[in-house]
């Protein structure tokens, strides 16, 4: 949670997620949503560690793996298959956080919420014409793209009515959508490249790896300090 101490990171292994922030003057806003072969909490591996930044809140059933900030930082250093993992994971959600700002910056938010929704769906990753996205509010999405709820509300009948998604609760998105975001966007490579939702590369492979891992840290019996020679 916003604030607390940051003495851990936390490892997505099932089900999806949002990260918040809250103002000092209480408005909340969702940075962007998390999914299975994600970290959340990598502010505690900083130098000199910290309160976190954020807040992740499920969306749907989740469970997650949880690393000290200790043991993640001697496994960083002594597996390099996880490092490099990692270090995947830190370059693919910093080039998110670029696209997020050209997204913000240049995008009208009727077009900001069909990049929402296609990364949603996991765009590009099925050869499925529809995907079913997990339940999500409508005063999610806003607060996601800087909108009012209304505003997405309209947003979403027209494009029910264009037929790029069909919407009854669940929100199915066809990929037709994606005319959406490349018409007249000469940004769409920005938006489109960086998907969050993704996994690190070698996806479900990669993830088996990362657990065997954390698995391995959380059983392990705590080791002892060696104490340097002065």
């Amino acid at each position: 949670m916003q604030g607390d101490a940051a003495d851990s990171v936390f490892y997505i292994q099932k089900g999806r997620a949002k990260l918040t922030v809250v103002s000092g003057t209480g408005k909340e806003a969702t940075i962007t949503l998390l999914a299975p072969g994600e970290f959340v909490g990598e502010e505690a591996i900083a130098a000199v560690a910290g309160s976190r930044l954020a807040t992740a809140i499920a969306i749907t059933a989740c469970t997650a793996l949880k690393i000290d900030r200790k043991e993640m930082i001697r496994v960083i250093h002594e597996e390099h298959a996880f490092s490099d993992l990692f270090l995947a994971f830190l370059l693919a959600r910093s080039m998110r956080t670029q696209a997020d700002l050209v997204d913000q910056l240049f995008n009208s938010s009727e077009k900001r919420l069909a990049r929402v929704l296609l990364l949603m769906s996991e765009f590009g990753k099925s050869s499925e014409p529809q995907t079913l996205l997990p339940e999500i509010t409508q005063e999610t999405l806003a607060a996601m793209i800087g909108a009012t709820r209304s505003k997405v509300s309209a947003f979403m009948n027209r494009f029910r009515k264009l037929g790029f998604i069909e919407y009854n609760g669940r929100i199915r998105v066809n990929k037709s959508l994606l005319n959406v975001v490349l018409h007249d966007q000469p940004f769409e490579q920005n938006a489109l490249s960086a998907d969050l939702l993704s996994t690190p590369p070698g996806g479900s492979k990669s993830a088996k790896q990362i657990s065997k891992v954390i698995n391995r840290i959380n059983q392990a019996p705590d080791r002892p300090v060696k104490k340097s020679r002065s």
